[in-house]
Protein backbone atom coordinates (compact mmCIF):
# COMPACT_ATOMS: atom_id res chain seq x y z
CA UNK A 1 0.00 0.00 0.00
CA UNK A 2 3.30 2.54 0.55
CA UNK A 3 3.92 2.65 -2.61
CA UNK A 4 0.47 3.59 -3.97
CA UNK A 5 0.07 5.97 -1.66
CA UNK A 6 3.21 7.33 -2.86
CA UNK A 7 2.41 7.10 -6.66
CA UNK A 8 -1.06 9.12 -5.46
CA UNK A 9 0.68 11.78 -3.87
CA UNK A 10 2.68 12.78 -6.98
CA UNK A 11 -0.54 13.03 -9.15
CA UNK A 12 -2.48 10.68 -11.73
CA UNK A 13 -1.38 10.24 -15.04
CA UNK A 14 -4.44 7.85 -16.50
CA UNK A 15 -5.65 8.20 -20.09
CA UNK A 16 -8.99 10.23 -20.74
CA UNK A 17 -11.45 7.63 -20.65
CA UNK A 18 -15.32 7.58 -21.71
CA UNK A 19 -17.90 6.57 -18.74
CA UNK A 20 -18.28 4.12 -17.08
CA UNK A 21 -14.43 3.90 -17.48
CA UNK A 22 -12.34 0.66 -16.98
CA UNK A 23 -9.90 -0.57 -14.47
CA UNK A 24 -7.17 -1.77 -16.90
CA UNK A 25 -6.84 1.39 -18.56
CA UNK A 26 -5.96 3.43 -15.29
CA UNK A 27 -2.70 4.59 -14.56
CA UNK A 28 -2.33 3.50 -11.56
CA UNK A 29 -4.36 0.63 -11.43
CA UNK A 30 -6.43 0.82 -8.07
CA UNK A 31 -5.56 -1.39 -5.23
CA UNK A 32 -8.79 -3.31 -4.13
CA UNK A 33 -7.01 -5.00 -1.70
CA UNK A 34 -6.58 -8.08 -4.20
CA UNK A 35 -3.08 -8.53 -2.77
CA UNK A 36 -3.56 -7.33 0.76
CA UNK A 37 -7.21 -7.96 2.28
CA UNK A 38 -7.44 -10.72 5.34
CA UNK A 39 -10.88 -11.56 6.33
CA UNK A 40 -11.66 -12.74 9.89
CA UNK A 41 -15.07 -14.76 9.97
CA UNK A 42 -17.03 -11.33 10.00
CA UNK A 43 -20.26 -12.24 7.24
CA UNK A 44 -19.61 -16.11 7.40
CA UNK A 45 -22.87 -17.33 5.65
CA UNK A 46 -24.09 -14.45 4.55
CA UNK A 47 -25.53 -13.62 1.08
CA UNK A 48 -24.67 -10.00 -0.53
CA UNK A 49 -25.82 -7.91 -3.58
CA UNK A 50 -23.47 -5.41 -4.47
CA UNK A 51 -23.98 -2.83 -6.96
CA UNK A 52 -21.46 -0.95 -9.31
CA UNK A 53 -19.68 -3.94 -8.20
CA UNK A 54 -17.65 -4.18 -10.93
CA UNK A 55 -14.80 -2.29 -10.22
CA UNK A 56 -13.60 0.47 -7.40
CA UNK A 57 -15.01 0.62 -4.20
CA UNK A 58 -18.09 -2.03 -5.21
CA UNK A 59 -15.15 -4.28 -6.43
CA UNK A 60 -13.04 -3.99 -2.98
CA UNK A 61 -16.77 -4.42 -1.02
CA UNK A 62 -16.82 -7.73 -3.24
CA UNK A 63 -13.25 -9.03 -2.41
CA UNK A 64 -13.57 -8.16 1.29
CA UNK A 65 -16.86 -9.57 1.64
CA UNK A 66 -15.85 -12.90 0.18
CA UNK A 67 -12.96 -12.79 2.24
CA UNK A 68 -14.96 -12.31 5.41
CA UNK A 69 -16.23 -15.73 5.06
CA UNK A 70 -19.91 -15.06 2.88
CA UNK A 71 -21.39 -17.64 0.92
CA UNK A 72 -22.35 -15.51 -1.94
CA UNK A 73 -21.56 -12.37 -3.68
CA UNK A 74 -23.60 -10.57 -6.79
CA UNK A 75 -22.35 -7.96 -8.24
CA UNK A 76 -24.50 -5.67 -10.71
CA UNK A 77 -22.72 -3.99 -13.54
CA UNK A 78 -23.77 -2.15 -16.91
CA UNK A 79 -23.48 -4.13 -19.80
CA UNK A 80 -20.43 -2.30 -21.07
CA UNK A 81 -18.44 -3.43 -17.58
CA UNK A 82 -18.36 -7.25 -18.48
CA UNK A 83 -14.37 -7.48 -18.67
CA UNK A 84 -14.32 -6.03 -15.32
CA UNK A 85 -16.94 -7.57 -13.87
CA UNK A 86 -15.90 -11.08 -14.72
CA UNK A 87 -12.17 -9.94 -12.85
CA UNK A 88 -14.04 -9.33 -10.15
CA UNK A 89 -15.99 -12.90 -9.94
CA UNK A 90 -13.01 -14.32 -10.48
CA UNK A 91 -11.81 -12.55 -6.66
CA UNK A 92 -14.78 -13.43 -5.23
CA UNK A 93 -14.31 -17.15 -6.34
CA UNK A 94 -11.03 -17.43 -5.87
CA UNK A 95 -12.43 -16.48 -1.84
CA UNK A 96 -14.34 -19.19 -1.68
CA UNK A 97 -17.79 -17.47 -2.20
CA UNK A 98 -20.28 -18.19 -5.29
CA UNK A 99 -20.15 -15.00 -8.07
CA UNK A 100 -23.40 -14.30 -9.44
CA UNK A 101 -22.65 -11.75 -12.17
CA UNK A 102 -26.07 -9.55 -12.81
CA UNK A 103 -25.96 -7.31 -15.22
CA UNK A 104 -28.21 -4.38 -15.64
CA UNK A 105 -28.79 -0.47 -16.39
CA UNK A 106 -30.67 0.48 -13.00
CA UNK A 107 -32.05 3.54 -13.89
CA UNK A 108 -34.99 1.34 -14.87
CA UNK A 109 -37.12 0.50 -12.17
CA UNK A 110 -38.02 -2.52 -13.63
CA UNK A 111 -34.46 -3.50 -14.12
CA UNK A 112 -33.54 -2.93 -10.40
CA UNK A 113 -36.81 -5.42 -9.75
CA UNK A 114 -35.07 -8.28 -12.23
CA UNK A 115 -31.53 -7.46 -10.63
CA UNK A 116 -32.73 -8.37 -7.10
CA UNK A 117 -35.06 -11.27 -7.86
CA UNK A 118 -31.99 -12.76 -10.19
CA UNK A 119 -29.72 -12.32 -7.30
CA UNK A 120 -31.84 -14.00 -4.75
CA UNK A 121 -32.64 -16.43 -6.88
CA UNK A 122 -28.93 -17.95 -7.39
CA UNK A 123 -27.91 -17.06 -3.59
CA UNK A 124 -30.81 -18.68 -2.52
CA UNK A 125 -31.82 -15.37 0.04
CA UNK A 126 -30.15 -12.15 0.49
CA UNK A 127 -28.59 -10.46 3.80
CA UNK A 128 -26.99 -8.11 3.11
CA UNK A 129 -27.72 -4.87 0.04
CA UNK A 130 -24.90 -2.72 -0.92
CA UNK A 131 -26.63 0.23 -3.15
CA UNK A 132 -23.27 1.22 -4.32
CA UNK A 133 -23.32 2.03 -8.00
CA UNK A 134 -23.33 6.11 -9.07
CA UNK A 135 -22.67 8.31 -11.50
CA UNK A 136 -21.26 11.81 -12.01
CA UNK A 137 -19.63 14.16 -14.70
CA UNK A 138 -17.66 16.84 -14.21
CA UNK A 139 -15.82 17.62 -17.80
CA UNK A 140 -16.21 21.18 -18.69
CA UNK A 141 -19.22 23.30 -16.78
CA UNK A 142 -21.29 20.39 -16.25
CA UNK A 143 -21.47 20.48 -12.79
CA UNK A 144 -22.07 23.98 -12.60
CA UNK A 145 -25.89 25.65 -12.60
CA UNK A 146 -24.75 26.91 -16.09
CA UNK A 147 -23.50 24.00 -17.23
CA UNK A 148 -25.99 21.69 -16.77
CA UNK A 149 -27.89 19.42 -19.09
CA UNK A 150 -31.06 17.29 -18.93
CA UNK A 151 -29.46 14.36 -19.91
CA UNK A 152 -26.83 14.09 -17.58
CA UNK A 153 -28.68 15.52 -13.97
CA UNK A 154 -31.27 12.81 -15.25
CA UNK A 155 -29.02 9.85 -15.15
CA UNK A 156 -27.07 11.27 -11.95
CA UNK A 157 -30.51 10.98 -10.34
CA UNK A 158 -31.88 7.96 -12.21
CA UNK A 159 -28.62 6.61 -10.70
CA UNK A 160 -27.84 8.06 -7.41
CA UNK A 161 -31.45 8.12 -6.03
CA UNK A 162 -34.39 6.25 -7.82
CA UNK A 163 -32.36 2.98 -8.23
CA UNK A 164 -31.41 3.08 -4.04
CA UNK A 165 -35.38 3.35 -3.49
CA UNK A 166 -36.27 0.75 -6.42
CA UNK A 167 -33.42 -1.86 -5.50
CA UNK A 168 -34.67 -1.20 -1.88
CA UNK A 169 -38.55 -1.63 -2.33
CA UNK A 170 -37.34 -4.91 -4.76
CA UNK A 171 -35.04 -6.44 -1.87
CA UNK A 172 -37.07 -5.64 1.19
CA UNK A 173 -39.50 -8.99 0.73
CA UNK A 174 -36.55 -10.73 1.28
CA UNK A 175 -34.60 -9.66 4.20
CA UNK A 176 -35.03 -10.97 7.58
CA UNK A 177 -34.07 -9.73 10.80
CA UNK A 178 -29.99 -9.42 10.95
CA UNK A 179 -29.90 -8.17 7.48
CA UNK A 180 -28.59 -4.53 6.62
CA UNK A 181 -28.49 -2.13 3.80
CA UNK A 182 -25.93 -0.31 3.32
CA UNK A 183 -25.54 3.10 1.24
CA UNK A 184 -22.75 5.16 -1.30
CA UNK A 185 -23.12 9.03 0.49
CA UNK A 186 -20.29 11.16 -0.54
CA UNK A 187 -18.24 13.61 1.26
CA UNK A 188 -19.45 15.96 -1.63
CA UNK A 189 -22.83 15.57 0.53
CA UNK A 190 -21.60 17.30 3.54
CA UNK A 191 -18.58 19.55 1.82
CA UNK A 192 -19.32 20.36 -2.19
CA UNK A 193 -16.75 21.35 -4.18
CA UNK A 194 -18.89 23.86 -6.13
CA UNK A 195 -18.59 21.77 -9.73
CA UNK A 196 -20.72 18.85 -8.56
CA UNK A 197 -23.71 20.42 -8.21
CA UNK A 198 -26.58 17.54 -9.45
CA UNK A 199 -23.87 15.09 -8.11
CA UNK A 200 -23.56 16.61 -4.31
CA UNK A 201 -27.39 17.01 -4.27
CA UNK A 202 -27.92 13.05 -4.69
CA UNK A 203 -25.72 12.16 -1.89
CA UNK A 204 -27.11 14.78 0.18
CA UNK A 205 -30.54 12.85 -0.85
CA UNK A 206 -29.46 9.54 0.09
CA UNK A 207 -28.19 10.83 3.60
CA UNK A 208 -31.71 11.46 4.30
CA UNK A 209 -33.08 8.47 2.60
CA UNK A 210 -30.41 5.94 4.88
CA UNK A 211 -31.87 8.02 7.81
CA UNK A 212 -35.18 7.51 6.85
CA UNK A 213 -34.98 3.90 6.37
CA UNK A 214 -33.46 3.14 9.24
CA UNK A 215 -36.50 4.77 11.13
CA UNK A 216 -38.68 2.51 8.73
CA UNK A 217 -37.58 -0.69 9.23
CA UNK A 218 -35.60 -1.05 12.82
CA UNK A 219 -38.48 -2.36 14.19
CA UNK A 220 -38.24 -5.07 11.55
CA UNK A 221 -34.54 -5.35 13.03
CA UNK A 222 -33.00 -4.48 9.74
CA UNK A 223 -29.82 -2.09 9.79
CA UNK A 224 -29.25 0.84 6.98
CA UNK A 225 -26.51 2.67 7.31
CA UNK A 226 -23.94 4.69 4.34
CA UNK A 227 -20.55 4.99 3.57
CA UNK A 228 -19.24 8.34 2.69
CA UNK A 229 -16.00 8.13 1.32
CA UNK A 230 -13.76 11.22 0.60
CA UNK A 231 -12.04 10.84 -3.58
CA UNK A 232 -10.94 7.45 -4.18
CA UNK A 233 -9.46 6.38 -6.90
CA UNK A 234 -11.92 4.50 -9.08
CA UNK A 235 -12.56 4.04 -12.98
CA UNK A 236 -15.21 6.71 -12.48
CA UNK A 237 -12.18 9.14 -12.26
CA UNK A 238 -10.66 9.05 -15.35
CA UNK A 239 -14.26 8.59 -16.79
CA UNK A 240 -15.85 11.64 -15.74
CA UNK A 241 -13.05 13.91 -14.88
CA UNK A 242 -9.89 16.00 -17.31
CA UNK A 243 -6.23 15.44 -17.36
CA UNK A 244 -5.77 18.74 -15.58
CA UNK A 245 -8.45 17.57 -12.81
CA UNK A 246 -7.11 14.08 -12.08
CA UNK A 247 -3.47 15.71 -11.60
CA UNK A 248 -5.01 17.07 -8.43
CA UNK A 249 -7.66 14.73 -7.47
CA UNK A 250 -7.58 14.35 -3.61
CA UNK A 251 -5.24 16.49 -2.84
CA UNK A 252 -7.84 18.76 -1.59
CA UNK A 253 -7.99 16.32 1.18
CA UNK A 254 -6.28 17.06 4.70
CA UNK A 255 -4.27 13.77 4.26
CA UNK A 256 -3.11 15.06 0.97
CA UNK A 257 -4.11 11.87 -1.43
CA UNK A 258 -6.86 10.40 -2.87
CA UNK A 259 -7.57 7.26 -0.93
CA UNK A 260 -7.62 3.48 -2.51
CA UNK A 261 -10.97 1.25 -2.61
CA UNK A 262 -9.24 -1.01 -0.30
CA UNK A 263 -8.57 2.00 2.76
CA UNK A 264 -13.02 2.29 1.88
CA UNK A 265 -14.04 -1.26 1.98
CA UNK A 266 -13.59 -2.26 5.76
CA UNK A 267 -15.97 0.53 6.30
CA UNK A 268 -18.25 -1.56 4.65
CA UNK A 269 -17.52 -4.87 6.41
CA UNK A 270 -17.86 -3.61 9.72
CA UNK A 271 -22.15 -2.29 8.58
CA UNK A 272 -22.12 -5.17 7.21
CA UNK A 273 -21.14 -7.24 10.25
CA UNK A 274 -23.88 -8.44 13.26
CA UNK A 275 -20.90 -9.13 15.59
CA UNK A 276 -19.53 -5.66 15.23
CA UNK A 277 -22.46 -3.46 14.36
CA UNK A 278 -25.45 -5.61 15.79
CA UNK A 279 -26.39 -1.78 17.58
CA UNK A 280 -25.56 0.88 14.52
CA UNK A 281 -28.44 1.83 12.47
CA UNK A 282 -28.58 5.48 10.89
CA UNK A 283 -25.24 6.24 11.07
CA UNK A 284 -23.13 7.99 7.70
CA UNK A 285 -19.72 6.44 8.23
CA UNK A 286 -17.05 8.75 6.52
CA UNK A 287 -13.83 7.57 4.82
CA UNK A 288 -12.34 10.82 3.93
CA UNK A 289 -9.01 11.56 4.24
CA UNK A 290 -9.86 14.13 7.14
CA UNK A 291 -12.66 15.72 5.45
CA UNK A 292 -15.37 16.90 7.31
CA UNK A 293 -18.81 14.36 7.70
CA UNK A 294 -21.14 16.03 10.24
Amino acid sequence: MTDKKQEMSNGFHSPEQEPPGRTDAMVPRPDHGEHSYEGHHRLDGMRALITGGDSGIGRAVAIAFAREGAAGVAINYLPEEQPDAEETASWIRDAGATAVLVPGDLRDPETCEQVVESAVSELGGLEILVNNAGFHYTKGSSGTIEGLQADTVGRVFRTNIEAVLWLTHAALPHLKEGSSIINTSSIQSYEPSGHLLDYAATKAGINSITVNLAGQLGPKGIRVNAVAPGPIWTPLQPATRSPEELESFGKQAPLGRAGQPAEVAPAYVFLASPRDASYVSGSILGVTGGGATF
